[in-house]
């Protein structure tokens, strides 16, 4: 199944960004509609495996070079080689994310605005 057509209660809650990785995920607001995230991932960490369970329109406010795995450490996305090029001020959409975790491996902090639609 492709994972930008997933629901958030095809994966257990406990991995919810704010249950499994609170230490790099903020809640800004959260009603019955919308959840505001404020992420970060410091220079060298990395978070732990968790799920992000609606799709997002996503703000980024600080770029850094990062990899994605899933859930059992397969690479699934390197900024150094993605086309698409992540810059300070870009805004972009994400569907659900599965299972991931998420490893800094740039000199700067990662930081992303996202606006999680939970209808």
């Amino acid at each position: 199944m492709d994972e930008g057509v997933r629901r958030e209660n095809e994966w257990p809650v406990s991995l919810d960004a704010m249950t499994a990785a609170p230490d790099h995920h903020e809640v800004f607001l959260e009603n019955d509609r919308v959840r505001v995230l404020d992420s970060l991932v410091k220079a060298g960490d990395a978070t732990p495996v968790h799920t992000h369970r609606w799709p997002a329109v996503l703000q980024i406010i600080g770029v850094s070079d990062f990899v994605r795995f899933d859930a059992e450490g397969n690479e699934i996305f390197d900024s150094r080689g993605s086309e698409a090029v992540l810059e300070t001020g870009l805004t972009i959409w994400s569907g659900p994310l599965a299972p991931h975790f998420v490893k800094n491996i740039g000199n700067s902090d990662l930081r992303v605005i996202s606006i999680e639609l939970k209808d």
